[in-house]
């Protein structure tokens, strides 16, 4: 599919009657499996990309150990150029702060080949929020951009509110239906995961709700937070951190009880090279 039709595709999703789960990639591999398990879409994860090169995210200590523009591009376009659905792209507080810097980036994302892009409100390297009037111009100049292409990328506003404002799920209510008057198709908000909170959030946002599942927890249901009016769950860094888990579970296994049991859980040599070699296929069919 062409990157116009991926992105009309994407926007079909946000406005179906029924939501959808979007995971997240950090690579082509990852990618591909969730393309093989038959999802609709899948999402880039910036946690996933910056522990991937040995880089922090989001609550970043250092200039040095944050991952760049073009080092988050590079991976965004090799996970887009390897699958056929969809692919939204986790751009972060859009790599500026000025409403101009964010129109920039969002016209990299649609030119990328991204169906889509998540803009923060939290600032980089700063754990607060933009002054609200700053945040809606960021979302208007983004949507401004997408309208001059005359594209359908899907532009959501992510509200951190939850995370780093004490005025919590009403702040977040309020500034998300204030991005969604200025121009943003799809309205994230993370930091909650109990059903109640969920329900709130979607019976009073106005566009489109993203969720994030396992932030910090293995708590939830998808269907549940599908039922409760949710559109869109993504599932941010917690595969990738799962990953990781998984290979220090591994190390530690082999470290102290010279077994493998971890090797049961293997996919196939087999089964990668079969997968990756349709990948080629398809691309080469493009």
């Amino acid at each position: 599919m062409t990157a116009q039709s991926n992105a009309a595709t994407f926007a079909k999703l946000h406005q179906a009657a029924t939501g959808f789960i979007m995971p997240n990639a950090w690579d082509i591999a990852s990618a591909l499996i969730f393309l093989e398990a038959g999802f609709p879409a899948i999402g880039t994860t910036s946690a996933g990309i910056a522990f991937s090169v040995g880089k922090q995210d989001y609550a970043v200590a250092d200039l040095r150990l944050a991952v760049t523009e073009d080092e988050m591009f590079t991976r965004i376009n090799d996970i887009s150029n390897s699958v056929t659905i969809p692919v939204n792209g986790d751009l972060e507080a859009g790599f500026g702060d000025s409403p101009e810097a964010v129109a920039k980036t969002i016209r990299r994302a649609i030119q990328s080949g991204l169906a889509g892009a998540n803009i923060e409100d939290k600032q980089a390297m700063n754990p607060n929020l933009y002054d609200k009037v700053l945040a809606v111009e960021r979302i208007c100049a983004a949507r401004e951009t997408i309208d001059a292409m005359q594209s359908e990328f899907v532009l959501t506003a992510r509200c951190d509110a939850i995370q780093y404002s004490d005025k919590g799920i009403g702040q977040a209510i309020d500034r998300s239906n204030q991005y969604y008057e200025a121009g943003a198709h799809c309205l994230f908000t993370p930091g909650v995961s109990d059903i109640d909170s969920i329900k709130i959030l979607a019976r009073e946002i106005n566009g489109p709700l993203n969720m994030v599942m396992g932030l910090g927890t293995s708590e939830g249901n998808a269907n549940e937070w599908l039922q409760a009016g949710v559109q869109r769950i993504s599932l941010g860094g917690s595969v990738a951190r799962a990953a990781l888990g998984f290979i220090k579970q591994a190390a530690n296994e082999i470290r102290d009880k010279g077994t493998i049991s971890f090797a049961q859980s293997q996919m196939p040599h087999a089964e990668l090279n079969a997968m990756f070699a349709q990948a080629q296929n398809n691309k080469n069919r493009v």
